[in-house]
């Protein structure tokens, strides 16, 4: 369980906060190209900074979805295993 939530949250972390330092580092360094007009008013740069609420909300519907299908299954069956345990009388061991 511990090594799902990590593959998935490091490259969850990268992409969102890449995706953002990327965007950050652009319009630092790269000021002429993020001010070329698209369509009338719309800058690259506009754009890529409305990109980044579509970026994250992407993320955050990958990380649901991976929390409900690989983690969310393991965690109900830990928690029915400790109510059998504590229903039976058995002591579990916690060192």
């Amino acid at each position: 369980m511990r090594s799902a939530y990590r593959s998935f949250g490091i490259a969850a972390t990268l992409v969102s906060v890449g995706g953002f330092l990327t965007y950050v580092l652009m319009s630092s360094f790269a000021a002429g190209l993020m001010n070329q007009s698209l369509i009338g008013h719309l800058t690259i740069g506009l754009t890529l900074g409305l990109g980044q609420f579509v970026l994250m909300g992407v993320t955050i519907w990958l990380y649901v979805r991976h929390m409900q299908r690989r983690i969310d299954p393991v965690t109900h069956r830990l928690r029915a295993q400790a109510r059998h345990i504590a229903s039976s009388g058995r002591r579990s061991r916690t060192w």
